[in-house]
Order: structure tokens, then sequence, then C-alpha cells
């Protein structure tokens, strides 16, 4: 259940039960020592009538409050409600995870989202107790105390990687929200964190609930771009275009089966932008004691939950990259798209040097290797054709999108409201339903999305007893919203992967 949702009873029943499903979902302020703590914070549970709660962090710091420094809020996953809400304030949080106001500043994300700043700002205050201006402030904080805790880099390092203008606004911010200065918040990490070499980023990504990390790593492996990717049983990584330059990144579990970031960039300021992509793509944000409870509730589904718990709908670091897959993949095997992927990199891909040198072996062995970023639309555009290999019709329509991508024609970014993108794609000639509503699947978020046609999806389905015809499974697919894409998700899983043609 989304703390939207829920009562103020209901919220004070969690905190008192100390609930570490609603970390993140929502923050507990307490008037009497003007601290606010996430609901499982272990401390006394405060009286009734000394606590607000709040939907944001940014909220608490606007109203005046610190963060807890013995269950450090911020620390927590962020909200499932931004892959849940289509709306503007989760169009909004998505944007804003994405360091647009810091790129863009408060009039780039109120163009994007089609409002004045001035509109924005109050919407986003009725909605979530805070500006936009304060919701970035508060994901600065969040990725400073993270650097702070989790590596050795300068102080200086540490500000301008979480995207802080100055040492000096750095110092204030994390005294403000912190209630003590950053080498002091750094003195306070578990003398038993592992920590990496100097200079070097290694970051926990929480998470909330089980996981289903060998599923995620199975399903990249699969589907790895030579050059670009390396997909290993427990490790995936890749390299990745961000607003100031190449940079590589690798996602893994450490002993204790949490996940970890490591990565190197051009500019240490694009590293807020690359965790909240991270994140996104292994949907680290959902709730999935929630979606798992509600599909166990059909018989269909239940064996499928507990034979994976905590399954994910895979994302996308690059929602452009994302089109273009998708529509190489379409009605051709997992096996084969990749290979053409692979093939299209390699020809079109600008050669970086230094990123992918400490990648890990893919299973096919050490030595593969790992120098390439996936192509730039304007190079399918101009090339695209003399690369790709297949029907004419096909490759026409990729040189198509890359063009409509490359000139501004098609916009297509993880902000986007639900229902638009469906509709610009389906206008592009040779983009059918299926892609459309799998790339609003891998680059929204959007957690109810069924693919009828997609025929894994009819193959897991016939196999868990549910109708495999398209319009027969629709109907039945219903039942399970808003969690339609968990489903597919769990049939993906159900059928043997010879079987599976889903970029």
């Amino acid at each position: 259940m989304f703390a939207a949702s829920l009562t103020f009873d209901e919220r004070y029943r969690a905190i008192d039960a100390r609930d570490a499903r609603f970390d993140g979902q929502f923050v507990t302020a307490v008037r009497s020592t003007g601290i606010y703590c996430r609901p499982s914070c272990p401390a006394r549970t405060p009286k009734p009538e000394n606590v607000t709660f709040y939907p944001t962090s940014a909220a608490a710091h606007e109203a005046g409050y610190r963060a807890c420094k013995r269950c450090l809020p911020e620390a927590a996953p962020g909200s499932p409600a931004w892959n849940l809400r289509g709306d503007v304030a989760g169009r909004a949080m998505r944007l804003i995870a994405d360091g647009v106001v810091e790129r863009e500043g408060v009039p780039g994300l109120a163009a994007r989202l089609g409002y004045s700043s001035r509109h924005l700002t109050r919407l986003l205050t009725e909605e979530l107790g805070a500006g936009p201006l304060a919701l970035a402030r508060a994901q600065r904080a969040h990725t400073a105390r993270m650097l702070l805790v989790s590596t050795d880099l300068s102080a200086s390092d540490v500000a301008f990687s979480a995207g802080f203008a100055s040492v000096r606004q750095f110092n204030d911010t994390i005294s403000e929200v912190f209630g003590m200065a950053p080498l002091a918040l750094r003195a306070r990490r578990r003398g038993d964190a592992a920590l990496p070499a100097p200079g070097a980023i290694d970051l926990v990504l929480p998470h909330r609930g089980p996981l289903d990390v060998a599923g995620l790593f199975a399903w990249m492996a699969a589907r790895a771009v030579a050059g670009a990717e390396v997909g290993a049983a427990t490790s995936f990584a890749r390299t990745v275009r961000l607003p100031g330059g190449p940079a590589w990144f690798e996602l893994r579990t450490d002993d204790a089966g949490r996940v970890r970031l490591r990565a190197k960039l051009t500019q240490l300021g694009d590293l807020p932008v690359l965790v909240a992509r991270a994140r996104r793509l292994f949907d680290l944000d959902a709730d999935p004691l929630a979606v798992d409870a509600a599909l166990s509730t059909h018989p269909e589904l239940a064996p499928l939950v507990a034979r994976v718990p905590g399954i994910r709908v895979p994302g996308a670091v690059d929602p452009h990259e994302m089109l273009i897959r998708a529509m190489v993949g379409q009605q051709i095997t997992v096996g084969a798209a990749t290979t053409a992927l692979s093939a299209l990199t390699d020809a079109l891909g600008e050669r970086v040097a230094g990123f992918g040198d400490d990648a890990p072996p893919s299973d096919e062995g050490a030595g593969a290797r790992f120098d390439r970023l996936f192509p730039t639309m304007a190079a399918i555009a101009a090339h695209g054709h003399e690369v790709l290999r297949g029907p004419g019709a096909r490759i026409r329509a990729v040189v198509n999108a890359a063009t409509a991508l490359a000139d501004g024609t098609l916009s297509l970014t993880a902000g986007d409201e639900t229902r638009e993108p469906r509709a610009a794609l389906l206008a592009l000639p040779g983009v059918g339903p299926w892609t459309a509503d799998y790339v609003r699947m891998r680059v929204l978020g959007d957690p109810d999305i069924t693919l009828p046609g997609d025929v894994a999806v009819r193959a897991g389905a016939g196999s868990a007893g549910i109708p495999a015809d398209p319009r027969g499974f629709d109907r039945w697919a219903a039942r399970t919203a808003p969690w339609r894409s968990y489903l597919t998700a769990h049939l993906w899983r159900a059928v043997p992967p010879r079987e599976r043609t889903t970029r």
C-alpha cells in the first residue's frame, strides 16, 4: 500500500511497528525534538500529538526539521510512488532525480512538464510539501551523505559530485539537514564498512524487501551488447553517455546481498544522474512486498510468485537507446537482436578508452572488448542503413525513428506522461502496440503494462493456466492492475529461454 493512500492512524501504526516496508514512502517529523525519521527508526515511538507526517524529506527540511542521526532517513530506498504515478508530481520527481534542475534549472523542468515555473512550484508544494528547488536540494544532500559514508573522496569532490555549486553551499546544507558538519557525518560511518580504493566510487544502492537479482543479471547478460555491455551471472557492467561525458558502471551484489554500484565518470557531477539511472535499470525503488501480495491472491500466479519473490521489471539507462533496441528486436529472437545491435555498436559506436578496464568477465570468458558507447541517434540516422541487416521496411523504420529522436521531432524521456509517448510512438512507421508498450514499460517504469501479443508472455500464460490468446489474456490480466508489468515479468520467467523473443 502506498503512503499517499494511508490515514494518519495507519501511518502511526507503521512507525509504532517500525515497519521497514514504508521506509522512503514518508518521513515522521517530531515537534518535540525537531527531528524527522524513517518509519522503521528504532528510537522510542513519539506521542501522536507530537507527530507530523511528510511525503518527502524535502518537505520536512522546509518545515525546519533535521534528519535523524540514528536511522538516517536519507539512506532509505526511494518512494515506489514515483514509478506508479504518471501525474505531474511523479514525472517531476523522476526528472529531478535525473538531474534536470541542476542542468536546466526550474524553468527547464517546468518547460518539460508543460507548466510555468511558478505554477509548477505551487503544484509540487501543495502535493509534496516542497518546491522543485527544495526537492533537488534534498537529493543533493542524500547523494552527499551516501558519498561521505561510502567513499574516501575529499569533501570538495563529494560536494561537486553531489551537484553543489560550491563547497560552502555543501557545508551549509549538510550541517542544516543532518545537524553536523560533513566530516563529522563521515566519522559516524560504521567501522566495518569496506571502503574502495582512495578516489574510487563504490556505493550501496538500498532497496526494499526481496530482490530477484539473479533474474536481473540473467536478463542483462542475455541482452548484453558486445563492446558496450558485459553481463555475467553475478554482475552487469556497461558504458553510458551522461551529460558530462562518457561513464562506466557496474552493478553487483556483495556478500551481504546488497546491490553495489561501482563507477568511473568523466565528470563527478554526473554521479547523481548515474545513481538514478542505475536504480531505474534494476527497479530498485519498487515495493516488492505489495506487488507479491497482490499477485499472490490469484491462484494461477501464486506458484510463480513463490518461485520468484521480489521480481523486478528491468528499466533503461537511455530512453533513445531503448527504442532502437526494441525496434531492432521486433519479431526476432533475443540472440539475433543482440547480434544485430552488437554489429551496430561496433560500426557506429564512439570508442572510449579506460572506462571498461575494470569490467568483470562475461559468462563467455574474460577478455571481451569493452570500449564502445551505444551509437548516438545522429549516427544511426546517418549510417544505420549501411550497417543494419534484414527487411528494408524495418531498417527504414529504425533509421526514421533515430532521425526523429536526433532532430527533436520525437521526445522520449523518463519524465514523460505515460499515455502521450504511446501515441507518438504509434505514429512512427514500423512501430506497433508491442513496441510502444514495451518502451513505456522499460523507459517510463510504468508498472501496469500488458503485452498480449508477446510470444513469450503467451507461452508463459499458457503454462500458468491463464488464457493465452491476446483478447482472453488481456481480459484476464486486467484483474492484476496496477501491477500488470510485474505479471508480464513473471510470465517471461515462466518459459524456457529458447522461446523468449522479447527485447
